[in-house]
């Protein structure tokens, strides 16, 4: 048995030649902390809450419905912030107990926003 005691760090890839524009959308336009450091294989990394994001050029980046789930604090807060950094804003099927949301970075990686109601 593998006792789990938390997500780590989640990589996601970049198409070849597209670095310096995913460590702009990262860290300015979302506004995430960037971790320094000499990374293998040359990658950025991120904080997000108690997570690291980790993001390298990879070749075929075809964009899927794979996806991480973050829990936020605000979603309407967040698909406002997303909104004035014109970012397209998907919606999904509702779950009893939680809202949500979508969006894709500009490489077409997906994430999900989630606030569970109170």
């Amino acid at each position: 048995m593998i006792t789990f005691k938390r997500l780590d760090h989640i990589l996601i890839t970049v198409p070849e030649g597209r670095r310096a524009e995913a460590q702009d959308f990262y860290g300015a336009v979302l506004g995430l902390t960037e971790i320094p450091g000499q990374h293998p294989k040359a990658a950025i990394w991120f904080r997000i809450g108690d997570v690291e994001l980790h993001i390298t050029e990879e070749a075929g980046n075809d964009p899927s419905d794979r996806h991480p789930a973050f829990e936020i604090v605000d979603l309407n807060d967040a698909k406002q912030f997303l909104a004035e950094k014109n970012i397209d804003v998907q919606y999904a099927s509702e779950i009893p107990g939680r809202q949500r949301c979508f969006f894709r970075d500009p490489f077409g990686n997906r994430f999900e926003l989630i606030e569970f109601n109170a």
